[in-house]
């Protein structure tokens, strides 16, 4: 009985080490997918054919709990190799949530190889518990270097809108010219022509600014004088508060030496139109001619400016006053006439103010918040019919008085 028992024991154990060995197995797979891996960079761009080329990976973790022992391992395929096998793998350690780590590696690009493009995939895991993971990347090979001499120069910044509004979409616009006035040029007795070459441009968003538009790549060269506009459009968030924001612009130019790193401006402002009451906000036996002040508060102009008011038991006319496109600082009046549906009514109701516009292409509707309308009665002023009935009176007395003298004096002189 006792054996029977030991061996009951040693089954149930057995059984229970099966039944966790896939949950082990899953919950490995699952760890290592809170990590994730990205390529920041390398230099130089592209990668040259016979040098070497540096490499920048970051890895992130985006779990709600920190990772215990986060490792990547790089694995380069031709025409990569690594300078040293024992810098494969690199240990950060624990990663907390919401955190990442960069690494950089070295790797060789082969004598022998051919411009185009070359890949190497990164393995990534949290823990030695963990299965690895894997992503490729692919960087370019080519050369970078010319003999030409054109600097690449970055003009007319253009925002559309030109300020944006929060959860806004436009674009940004610049010009890069190549700034030589002549074809060629000497130094050191060396003759060089003056070409500039735009090899990428790449506009870097921010936390709350989004680029959705691809890198620019050259595929000419840019004479003297010349230049080449580039567009990129870009997403505002709604949660962005008021500032100036500045996007990274990378260029890649003629070699190293001619690469460009520029700070482009985005100007975020929320503010939009007032309407603001210019007499008081009473209705008169139920009904007023209301006169309103709408000023554009923002810095540039807004366009299909629209206002229109709501209040319980009130009608307006017109419901809906179309202003149009306002210029940053334009003070617009309008007059709306309001009427009670019940001309005997008093007290006080809330009035509600509502306004639309655009902001380039944008949409965008506010509410201006609530204001107070009273509804008073009036009594007429009969003054006016008293002195009016007293002044006629006044005269038939007097007119009769004139004709009873002249009467009276004809009789006499009769006499």
């Amino acid at each position: 009985m006792k054996d029977r028992r030991r061996i009951s024991t040693i089954l149930v154990m057995l059984l229970l080490f099966v039944a966790a060995a896939p949950m082990n197995a899953g919950a490995a797979t699952s760890g290592s997918s809170t990590l994730r891996v990205d390529l920041l960079k390398y230099d130089p761009y592209p990668a040259e054919i016979g040098s070497y080329v540096d490499v920048w990976i970051k890895v992130e973790n985006f779990a709600s709990g920190s990772a215990e022992d986060v490792s990547i391992k790089i694995e380069p395929e031709y025409p990569f190799s690594l300078d040293s096998e024992k810098n494969a793998i690199k240990n950060f350690g624990i990663l907390p949530p919401d955190r990442a780590a960069i690494h950089e590696y070295r790797l060789y690009v082969d004598d022998g190889a051919k411009a185009g493009s070359g890949s190497f995939d990164i393995l990534y895991r949290a823990s030695d518990d963990f299965t690895w993971q894997k992503t490729t990347f692919d960087i370019k090979v080519g050369s970078t270097t010319f003999n030409s001499k054109g600097t690449v120069a970055l003009s007319n910044l253009v925002s559309s809108p030109e300020v944006f509004m929060p959860g806004d979409e436009g674009s940004v616009s610049f010009t890069l010219t190549n700034t030589a006035q002549q074809s060629t040029i000497t130094i050191d007795g060396e003759s060089f022509d003056t070409y500039a070459r735009v090899q990428s441009a790449t506009l870097v968003g921010t936390e709350m600014i989004t680029v959705t538009s691809q890198p620019y790549e050259g595929k000419g060269v840019l004479g003297p004088g010349d230049f080449v506009q580039v567009t990129y459009n870009i997403d505002i968030s709604d949660s962005i508060e008021d500032g100036t924001y500045f996007l990274d612009l990378v260029m890649i130019g003629n070699s190293h030496s001619f690469n460009n790193n520029w700070m482009v401006p985005v100007v975020v402002d929320s503010s939009a139109v007032r309407v603001i009451p210019s007499v008081p906000l009473v209705l008169e036996n139920g009904k007023a001619d209301l006169e309103f002040d709408v000023a554009n508060i923002h810095p540039n102009e807004l366009s299909s400016v629209l206002v229109k008011m709501e209040a319980d038991g009130v009608e307006f006319l017109p419901q809906e006053y179309f202003v149009g496109s306002m210029d940053p600082d334009e003070l617009f009046t309008i007059e709306i006439e309001a009427q009670a549906e019940d001309p005997e009514a008093t007290g006080e109701v809330n009035l509600t103010i509502y306004t639309e516009y655009r902001n380039g292409l944008n949409e965008h509707q506010d509410t201006l918040g609530t204001r107070v309308l009273k509804l008073e009665q009036i009594e007429e002023d009969n003054n006016n019919v008293v002195i009016v009935l007293l002044l006629a009176g006044a005269i038939i007395v007097g007119a009769a008085y004139y004709m009873y003298r002249k009467k009276g004096l004809r009789i006499s002189m009769e006499s």
